[in-house]
């Protein structure tokens, strides 16, 4: 029996082959990490942008803050859409992309309502309806676990009118045009909007624990 001995140009060639192998996979998992990532990096970048958004809102750089306001929500829609697209949705974007929307949202209507550019009432109504969409979340985790929740189509409009008012007002204040008629009824809607939501998610819940109680 004759044994087989590897020469040293096989050895090279080998570890050449492997060595390469293991860069190609190293490769592919860093490209699959870093397209994990660039969801949850703008989203960090709208939650960094809101600190310079209040600031502008302060200083009546209205223009400047529109800017602000409309790159987030792009990049709100561009990380959605590369978290479906790439199907690189994670926990943690699962819960900073909300985190960042209302932070910014909530952040605008104060610092507007602060300049007299929206009234006070508005702002409450908005709070109040998010303090008891959480408020029902824990009460329903707290009785029956691990619960779905889902924004219902309503609340979608209502979070699209919200938006759209910030965006009426800041083009007003800015002088390009004026809508004041367009921008009090965006204001009613927002408003009743809002009521309906936060009945409409009363009545899911109703359900929810009339069909638990069975």
């Amino acid at each position: 029996m004759v044994s087989y001995v590897p020469s040293q140009k096989d050895v090279f060639f080998g570890f050449a082959f492997r060595t390469r192998g293991l860069q190609r996979k190293i490769t592919s998992m860093s490209q699959l990490s870093l397209r994990h990532q660039i969801p949850n990096l703008l989203t960090l970048g709208r939650i960094a942008a809101v600190p310079v958004l209040i600031l502008f809102l302060r200083d009546g750089r209205y223009g400047s803050a529109l800017v602000i306001f409309l790159l987030a929500g792009i990049t709100d829609g561009l990380d959605g859409w590369i978290a479906k697209r790439f199907d690189s949705v994670t926990r943690l974007g699962a819960v900073l992309d909300p985190l960042a929307d209302k932070m910014l949202i909530v952040s605008t209507y104060v610092m507007l309502v602060i300049s007299g550019d929206l009234p006070f009432w508005l702002l409450l109504l908005i709070a109040f309806r998010d303090l008891g969409i959480i408020g029902g979340v824990l009460v329903l985790h707290t009785l029956h676990g691990d619960i779905q929740m889902r924004p219902s189509a309503i609340s979608k409009i209502n979070t699209f009118l919200q938006i759209s008012l910030v965006v009426l007002v800041m083009v007003e204040r800015v002088g390009l045009v004026g809508l004041g008629t367009v921008t009090d009824w965006v204001l009613w809607s927002v408003a009743a909007t809002t009521i309906a939501s936060a009945f409409h998610y009363m009545y899911v819940w109703l359900i929810q624990l009339s069909l638990e109680s069975r």
